[in-house]
């Protein structure tokens, strides 16, 4: 086809173009053919450092090639932030472009109303061909959603042999989830998606989310490294009183065994404290054997010093373990977006795809001591966003604007030409990504819901700017935090009460109004007494009855193809 053909049409000039056609190019064809494709990678908990795209020392020594070429192809967001840093209600801000308040799912445990315009279904509604594969994690299933195709992980999926469920019931597939989520994504890629189509697919991985268990080939990757402690690592809080109460700390709150896969004693294999037991008990007793050699090493010799180690060896040994199983998940979710990013070119759909890579929200690397996300502190309201369209965003292109994930949905739908609603609460990223971008915003506003739950992070809402940021948390408590980010980005400071920060506080609580006001958040009475109200969702076995026994075990187990 005519390449000059291609750009005037994406320009939208296609009426002007249709004259100067070749005659085998008939204009629907054409137009059809210049709408993008859009792949939405999505990870849980990726922490912007271990990106190493980034430039910050863990990811140079746990790298990231692949996930880094889409941001050499295309953009980096150096300020990208989210509306509520938890899992299921990040998701619905994605695919509304609206805050959890307007599209009702403000915390996990909430039912999501599929049926409300999503970028993927209004893409859909234009002709587009739908699939979602991986975590889902809003709902039970995708009710509402109109996908052509979905295989989705039962709630947050487990990292190996995970039980599938499809349309046509739930199976339990034996293998390392990453892995699987990837030969899925291809497989429907190469032969089950409507190929006189675009697609929009959505590829979303379990890992790194906790708890943190690497492929086999992975898990001892980092065994010999040792990454920097943060300076933060034993932060005692003071001055900041939300923070004393959580319940996320490495070295006093994550699960020994479960988390940290710690053995009982020199020799032995079995897991200290363990919250969730099914997930190693998943492990065929081939599996199981591979990973306690893994780990028996490293456990014998900590097993045979713990006894002659201070508190603050034991905190750094389990940094250490975090770190090492962490960052090994990631190498796995690195290796997938190769596969991806290699077929596309290798199927001549890497011009006309958008690929983008992010997170659910960030994570916390041990700064403050803690894993985990939830709090507005930078390093879990900020999240590694890059995005590669050759067709349209040149390479090495740096974004420093701050973003939202409200932000996604309206920048693909005006990317795909269809109009985005007018109720929707982000701003297309299009211009910015050109350059072009005028009068962008230069606050954002952040509301976390959820408590009490667990890691007791109390419910709070603050504003950032790009120097300043305000906190309030509230409900069981009534403090105020402000930190200059500036002079303290490591956020150990509250200069709440610091009269040379009056004006700027000021300024920031008129500022906090003027965002609640602009996005219809409702007055703050109506949440300060709020219970959290779990709604009551189906079983799988009641959905699916014909996939489980009288036990409620799956039936079918199968390995992967």
């Amino acid at each position: 086809m005519n390449k000059k053909l291609l750009s005037l049409m994406v320009a939208g000039t296609l009426s002007q173009a249709v004259s100067a056609a070749p005659i085998e190019a008939a204009p629907a064809e054409a137009a059809e053919a210049q709408r993008p494709n859009i792949i939405y990678i999505m990870s849980d908990d990726h922490a912007v450092r271990a990106v190493s795209a980034y430039g910050d020392i863990i990811g140079e020594m746990a790298p990231t090639p692949n996930i880094d070429r889409i941001a050499e192809n295309g953009a980096r967001f150096d300020s990208s932030f989210v509306t509520n840093s938890l899992c299921g209600p990040s998701r619905a801000a994605m695919f509304t472009g609206k805050f959890g308040h307007i599209n009702g799912f403000n915390y996990n445990g909430q039912v999501f109303d599929g049926s409300q315009d999503t970028w993927t279904n209004l893409l859909h509604d234009e002709g587009y061909t739908t699939a979602a594969i991986g975590k889902w994690h809003i709902n039970l299933t995708p009710d509402g959603f109109k996908f052509d195709h979905w295989e989705i992980l039962n709630d947050q999926g487990e990292y190996y042999n995970p039980d599938w469920i499809t349309k046509d019931g739930v199976e339990t597939e034996i293998g390392y989830t990453t892995d699987m989520i990837t030969e899925k994504t291809i497989t429907w890629l190469d032969s089950q998606r409507d190929k006189d189509k675009p697609f929009a697919l959505i590829m979303h991985h379990k890992a790194p989310h906790r708890n943190w268990m690497p492929a086999p080939e992975y898990t001892q990757l980092f065994a010999d490294v040792e990454f920097p402690v943060p300076e933060t690592y034993f932060d005692n809080y003071e001055g900041r009183v939300a923070a004393q109460g959580q319940e996320m700390n490495i070295y006093r709150d994550a699960q020994e065994g479960h988390d940290l896969k710690m053995t009982t004693g020199v020799g032995e294999t079995e897991w200290r404290q363990d919250i969730w037991p099914h997930l190693l008990e998943r492990l065929s007793p081939e599996q199981r054997a591979e990973w306690d050699a893994a780990y028996q090493e490293r456990n014998d010799y900590m097993n045979k010093n713990a006894a002659n180690w201070s508190e603050e060896e034991m905190a750094i040994w389990k940094y250490q373990r975090y770190m090492q199983d962490y960052l090994a998940t990631i190498r796995s979710v690195d290796d997938s977006v190769g596969e991806v990013l290699d077929y596309l070119k290798a199927n001549d759909l890497h011009e006309n795809t958008i690929v983008v890579y992010t997170s659910d929200q960030g994570f916390y690397l041990g700064e403050h001591g803690w894993f985990d996300k939830r709090f507005m502190y930078e390093e879990s309201f900020r999240t590694p966003l890059v995005m590669q369209y050759p067709a349209k965003i040149k390479p090495g292109t740096v974004v420093n604007e701050m973003v939202q994930n409200i932000d996604y949905a309206p920048t693909f739908l005006e990317y795909a030409g269809v109009n985005v609603p007018s109720d929707i609460q982000g701003e297309s990223m299009v211009d910015l990504l050109a350059g072009e971008a005028e009068d962008w915003r230069t606050s954002l506003y952040y509301h976390f819901y959820e408590f009490p739950a667990i890691h007791k992070v109390q419910r709070h809402y603050g504003v950032r700017d790009e120097r300043y940021k305000l906190i309030h948390f509230y409900f069981r408590m009534d403090e105020w935090e402000f930190y200059d980010l500036e002079k303290d980005p490591q956020e150990m400071n509250n200069a709440y009460n610091d009269p040379q920060y009056a004006k700027e506080i000021k300024r920031l609580k008129e500022e906090v109004l003027r965002l609640k006001d602009q996005y219809d958040v409702p007055p703050m009475d109506e949440w300060v007494r709020m219970p959290l109200r779990r709604q009551r969702k189906p079983r799988l076995w009641d959905l699916y009855p014909d996939s489980y026994d009288e036990n409620n075990k799956v039936k079918v187990t199968r390995p992967v193809k």
